[in-house]
């Protein structure tokens, strides 16, 4: 049966407007009397129908076995479910004489109608999902893999999104405070999945045993928590599909920075763009929804949540803690003495009862030690011998006049070894000082051949100009009307006699 629709429009036109008849019709275009039967009772051709479903001999006797092979798969992970054709392979163990082909038609088409479906869900004002996706980016010219936390609001579809080293406690501690400063309140409800970081144990469909790290937080913020049921990502689908379109829009190409503050400024800035764009079926942009969101928050506390790990621990004789598998010092003075560490994601505070003794940029890697060198200083101008192989000054290039201040201390020195305790003397100036400075003032020292530790300090003290000292009357009329009397010497001469000198 033919399918032009040109021709088949013209023959109904033709028979049923009773301009040419049917006889005349099945004449002119060869047509058998069912087929103009069928143009005159359809508006458009129908298409071959099959009035019974065709038989399948061969791959019928085992649909129903392959049905139950992909049904017992769903609990496996997908890596080792069963393929086409490792389902073909086991089935022609049980006498199955067919081809391949069919079996794969067979194991697409059981997929297709036992695919699930899901229902649309409302979402109501004040309501958050947070995640975490992964992404490469291109940093200080490696390719690096960074963790992204993502906080959406289903309601108004704003998001904000912050990239870290790793998916860990102070990570989502530290996503959540941005988050919230960006949103301007806190949600009422946050939905998330069955993360170690969240969750210690999962008792049923959705109530879970929580980690101190997320009651911390929770008590902090007051929010009510929504934990996915497992296996089931498609409770919180809104922001997994905000972290597809930020892998998407904001991460193609492979961006460029020179670091973290680089890369979340940039996606801080997309984020805030974000806010102006308007989803399909939406009211209005991301912007203007906002505040339906916001109305429905919770206020933000006064104080902003300490975002970071605590570990107590003590120094050691090389006045080293150790924290995340990573040593950093604090000064000698404290080695031997309980410090508290306090981990951020991007630094870590060394304290000790309550004040902090030092702080290192954080180190995302493994075994590494972090030395401050002035933290040393004090313990080298009691051990001289060691400043030529003293490790955390391996790294301390000092400019070249003090080499020459060095050389010219050990020549005048007598007595061997002054030379260079002097030196360190010099060197313990940098605890007060910036290098740039000290720098200065012992280039200064050179030039009039002044060499002690006293007299580069004399440089070192800020001087100020006659004119800062002068007493000026300027807006100060009311010390015009103190009267100050002049001197008298006879007050001098009463208190010689009074004092029995003459």
């Amino acid at each position: 049966m033919f399918t032009d629709m040109k021709k088949w429009t013209q023959i109904r036109l033709d028979v049923l407007r009773d301009e040419v008849s049917k006889r005349e019709i099945i004449r002119r275009e060869g047509l058998h009397w069912e087929t103009l039967k069928k143009v005159l009772t359809h508006p458009q051709p129908p298409g071959y129908r099959m009035q019974e479903a065709r038989s399948k001999p061969k791959i019928g006797p085992y649909q129903e076995r392959i049905a139950q092979i992909i049904k017992e798969d769903k609990v496996y992970p997908k890596k080792q479910r069963h393929t086409a054709k490792r389902i073909y392979d086991r089935i022609k163990e049980m006498g199955y004489q067919g081809g391949y082909t069919q079996v794969k038609v067979a194991v697409r088409e059981i997929k297709r109608i036992s695919r699930e479906v899901f229902m649309p869900l409302i979402h109501r004002p004040g309501e958050a999902q947070v995640d975490f996706g992964y992404a490469l980016v291109n940093m200080s010219g490696q390719l690096k893999r960074v963790a992204l936390f993502v906080m959406s609001l289903p309601c108004s579809d704003a998001f904000f999104l912050m990239a870290f080293e790793r998916e860990c406690t102070e990570s989502y501690w530290e996503g959540h405070n941005r988050a919230f400063q960006f949103f301007g309140g806190v949600p009422n409800r946050i939905s998330y999945d069955n993360s170690k970081v969240m969750v210690t144990k999962i008792i049923g469909p959705h109530e879970r045993k929580l980690t101190d790290g997320f009651l911390k937080l929770q008590s902090h913020y007051l929010f009510r928590e929504h934990f996915c049921r497992v296996a089931r990502p498609n409770e919180k689908g809104v922001v997994e599909g905000v972290i597809k379109f930020v892998r998407s829009n904001f991460l193609v190409p492979v961006p460029q920075v020179k670091d973290f503050d680089e890369l979340n400024a940039m996606l801080f800035d997309k984020c805030l763009q974000d806010l102006n764009r308007r989803l399909r079926g939406k009211s209005g942009t991301k912007k203007e929804l906002l505040p339906e969101d916001q109305a429905a928050f919770l206020p933000l506390p006064v104080s902003v949540f300490d975002a970071c790990l605590k570990q107590p621990t003590q120094a050691n004789s090389l006045s080293l803690v150790r924290f995340d598998d990573n040593d950093y010092s604090v000064p000698v003075v404290y080695a031997h003495h309980e410090i508290l560490i306090k981990g951020y994601v991007d630094r870590v505070v060394l304290c000790h009862r309550e004040k902090v003794v030092a702080e290192h940029r954080r180190s995302w890697g493994k075994e590494g030690v972090f030395f401050d060198y002035i933290h040393y200083l004090p313990l080298l101008e009691r051990k001289p011998g060691s400043l030529d192989y003293a490790r955390p000054l391996a790294d301390l290039n000092l400019p070249e006049c003090f080499d020459t201040l060095r050389r010219r201390l050990t020549a005048e020195q007598e007595k061997e070894g002054d030379g260079v305790r002097e030196f360190i003397r010099v060197l313990r100036l940098l605890e007060d000082y910036p290098m740039a400075k000290l720098r200065k003032a012992v280039e200064k020292s050179l030039h009039i051949r002044a060499h002690s530790r006293d007299a580069i300090a004399q440089f070192l003290v800020p001087r100020f100009s006659w004119q800062q000292t002068t007493f000026i009357l300027a807006n100060r009329q009311h010390l015009r009307l103190v009267d100050v009397a002049g001197p008298d010497i006879t007050a001098y001469r009463a208190l010689l006699y009074e004092g029995g000198a003459s």
